[in-house]
């Protein structure tokens, strides 16, 4: 894989407006899989504006970017294939079979797309050009759905939201080595991100309401950082200095400072809302989220929380992805670069 930029900071390849030739050209926009609408829905964020509407397959739920950026697959769980959408022109091409993509992920070398099969209990790996299955391996836990790597690649967190458990996956032998069960009656984990420093993994939990921290090396016992109902989504500052994090049960963002460990601010959507899973705009400055009960999009500042749009689109908006974004290459579901 590609060593990181800084061996201190695994997210320095993400800085501002620090674009890849690959995308360089592309146009910026907003693309928002609607789960009960079975369709995308293309913003342009410059204006907050809903540009196109792209017919996708059964139950989209993720769009997410490929390993060399240059293809959007739009996971379509039900469907049981992915759509392609290039990022160069916004339009949809010939749907790919895949059964159950719930969530994609890439391994940091390029070679394997992982479909994280929630339904099929499966960590799937496939060619990540043609998509052929190379290994299926049994999940051991129920609703596999979100990962993230450790620094060098050599291994990868899973949750796995039905059942309450964290897998640990070796990435080159493609088997998982390690499994708990979360200390928290009714866990269902969510979304996975690591600190820059590669020294603390945070998963969020939507029944106990904040995020869970461990050490990934080890493998450590997680303990519970409380920050709303419905802790769901997780993102990382243009600066690394910040984690944004989502509570979808209360319609608020809280803001975790990685310096310290402290929650430091607290952006609460006027109305309520329900804010899921998104990304952060290339320069930084807004964070997108779907409002996954409200058929809309939620754009925010980053300075302050303070609500810039809110965007009707189709029914059930999950896994919108803000592309292009900056970094070298992607490691999967909504855009998580290196």
């Amino acid at each position: 894989m590609p060593p990181p930029l800084d061996p201190r900071d695994v997210y320095a390849a993400d800085r501002p407006n620090q674009m890849s030739p690959v995308v360089k050209d592309f146009p910026a926009r907003v693309y928002v899989p609607n789960t009960l609408s079975n369709t995308v829905t293309v913003i342009d964020p410059a204006t907050y504006k809903v540009i196109d509407t792209l017919q996708v397959g059964d139950e989209p739920q993720h769009v997410v970017p490929s390993w060399d950026l240059k293809t959007l697959w739009v996971n379509n769980d039900l469907g049981n294939t992915l759509t392609p959408i290039d990022p160069a022109t916004g339009k949809a091409g010939a749907t790919v079979d895949v059964h159950d993509p719930y969530n994609l992920y890439f391994t940091p070398d390029g070679k394997y797309a992982v479909v994280m099969a929630s339904a099929d209990h499966q960590l799937v790996f496939r060619d990540a050009h043609t998509m052929k299955t190379v290994k299926a391996i049994p999940s051991q836990c129920d609703g596999v759905n979100h990962a993230d790597f450790s620094p060098d690649g050599r291994y990868f967190l899973v949750s796995c939201e039905f059942s309450g458990d964290l897998l640990k996956v070796d990435t080159a032998k493609m088997e998982i080595v390690a499994q708990q069960k979360i200390p928290f009656t009714g866990s269902m984990p969510q979304d996975v991100k690591i600190s820059p420093d590669g020294k603390v993994w945070y998963v969020a939990d939507m029944v106990a309401n904040g995020v869970w921290e461990l050490n990934g090396d080890t493998f450590s016992k997680p303990t519970l950082l409380q920050t709303g109902a419905g802790a769901h989504g997780l993102y990382v500052s243009r600066d690394s200095k910040q984690l944004y994090i989502s509570n979808r049960g209360e319609g608020s963002i809280s803001v975790l400072d990685f310096a310290t460990g402290k929650l430091v601010h607290k952006w609460w959507i006027p109305g309520g809302g329900s804010p899921d899973m998104g990304g952060v705009s290339a320069d930084g400055k807004v964070l997108w989220l779907s409002g996954r009960y409200n058929s809309v999009v939620y754009a925010l500042s980053t300075a302050d929380g303070r609500l810039l749009a809110k965007i009707p689109v189709g029914d059930g908006p999950h896994g919108l992805c803000v592309y292009p974004q900056p970094g070298r290459y992607s490691l999967g579901h909504t855009g998580v670069f290196r």
